[in-house]
């Protein structure tokens, strides 16, 4: 009999634990986890990684349902992503409502995804995009909520639309902020309806673009030490530009009669490589500081005092993501790549203070391509730029982090061997002419990184299940007993 009880009891906490695995994630830190790269780190890995840091908040920019299944049990709350490509589509109520039951009630069950946002577009006011996405925005977001309120989950789940800060007019002073006058009869449409759902505004901020597009940017007004210049508005003063951007938003509120509404920072971030200011010491400097401004909760001047939702950008590196803004938007990462850390950045609750790298990465075979010895010299051009027309070859420009330590020959050097990865390590994409050779030492220099890719994990799939196989016999036992 004792022996019955004991196993009872332990067969309870067992299935206890079993059904609340995972349904909470202690920490404050929210990011952005984008996917376009050509090698992608298991889903089952970032989320190990996420939890492993303490990030209870992720945003996506799309459903990705392998991504979706990795995060259930995880506890960590969601921001789907709708991409802009299917505005059109959702904008048809029953397309809406067949991509709510498809991506979102389909994971609302006890171990589930926490899925808490969806995010109807990504920035589809950029001006660059020239007014593709003016007709279908605000439709698609009025499909996606009523479509969740049907669905009983509207209390739980809201959508909004990640804009970036260019919704707003460029304002001498926050207090005059005001949304575009091209897209404000939209703008109109879309806070009104967030405010009657009790849904959030989200806006994607970036000092380090004020800097970039302005060579004349005060630079220490970009970051969080107080060292840049100041702007005074009224009894306000600003010693940051995001402070400053976010009471922007803050006034086009209030001037739109919603002055209550919840606002969530989608994207903010320091890229560290591909121009000269974009180095993993500002990169630091940055998140450091925005994380120790934001998670004091003293607010901005205008809405002091308080705490603010973020999610910064980003987790990973993505060697596809396109450079037409700059060669830095590949680099956006806390993490590179293989989700090994670029700096150590503090994180609230970690044991050891800075950020755990991913675990149980497997990568292809340590060798790499470089330039023989003696190359004929005029085919290097040729092959170089036919290299890095197919592969990432954005650390190599001037200001990058390859470029104060390579020469010509170095130069391609690294991208012969950004291609051979970029490949697998296939046979003959070290060839070149004859003018590419692998070698199996490691030709990095300083902070110039010659790669070894990321290859599929080995028996990842047969992992997962043998651990849901365990449980499943375990459970089988315990309903046996009891």
């Amino acid at each position: 009999m004792r022996f019955e009880l004991q196993w009872r009891y332990i067969c309870t906490i067992i299935l206890l634990s079993w059904l609340f695995l995972g349904l909470r994630v202690d920490g404050l830190l929210g990011v952005n986890w984008g996917t376009q790269s050509s090698h992608k780190l298991s889903p089952s890995i970032v989320v190990q990684m996420l939890k492993d840091n303490h990030i209870s908040r992720v945003k996506l920019f799309d459903s990705d349902q392998e991504t979706l299944r990795a995060l259930a049990g995880s506890g960590i709350e969601v921001m789907l992503g709708i991409p802009n490509n299917l505005l059109q589509t959702v904008a048809n109520e029953g397309e809406a409502a067949a991509w709510v039951q498809k991506y979102v009630v389909r994971y609302m069950f006890r171990g589930g995804v926490n899925i808490r946002y969806v995010a109807v577009g990504n920035e589809p006011f950029l001006k660059t995009y020239n007014g593709s996405f003016m007709g279908t925005t605000f439709p698609a977001l009025r499909n996606i909520q009523n479509a969740l309120n049907d669905a009983d989950l509207g209390e739980l789940i809201k959508a909004t639309v990640p804009s970036n800060a260019d919704v707003l007019t460029d304002s001498r002073l926050p207090s005059e902020g005001s949304f575009r006058s091209d897209i404000f009869e939209q703008m109109m449409e879309i806070v009104q309806f967030l405010h009657q759902n009790g849904c959030p505004f989200t806006v994607n901020i970036y000092p380090f673009l004020s800097l970039y597009d302005d060579p004349n940017f005060p630079m220490g007004y970009a970051f969080f030490d107080g060292n840049g210049a100041t702007v005074t508005d009224g009894l306000k003063v600003y010693t940051n530009v995001f402070d400053a951007a976010y009471d922007t938003l803050v006034a086009a509120l209030d001037h739109a009669g919603v002055s209550d509404m919840d606002i969530i920072v989608g994207e903010i971030g320091w890229p560290t490589d591909g121009f000269i200011a974009a180095t993993r010491e500002n990169a630091n400097r940055f998140n450091q500081g925005f994380l120790n401004h934001v998670l004091s909760n003293a607010g901005t001047p205008s809405r002091p005092n308080s705490a603010i939702e973020f999610y910064l950008f980003s987790l990973l590196d993505e060697d596809q993501k396109s450079i037409q803004p700059g060669n830095f938007e590949r680099h956006w990462g806390i993490f590179q790549y293989n989700g090994v850390a670029k700096y150590p950045l503090s994180i609230p609750g970690l044991q050891n203070g800075g950020l755990v790298n991913a675990k149980g990465v497997h990568y292809l075979e340590q060798r790499w391509c470089v330039l023989t010895e003696n190359a004929d010299s005029s085919l290097v051009g040729k092959s170089v730029n036919y290299a890095c027309s197919y592969s990432d070859c954005t650390s190599l420009g001037y200001g990058s982090s390859c470029n104060p330590y390579l020469d010509a020959r170095g130069n391609a050097s690294y991208a012969f061997n950004q291609y051979f990865q970029m490949n697998d390590q296939k046979s003959g994409t070290c060839y070149f002419d004859g003018i590419g050779s692998i070698t199996y030492q490691n030709p990095s220099v300083d902070s110039c990184q010659f790669i070894v890719q990321l290859a599929t994990a080995p028996g990842n799939k047969s992992i997962v299940s043998n651990r849901m196989i365990r449980w499943i016999i375990w459970i089988f036992i315990c309903l046996h007993l009891m």
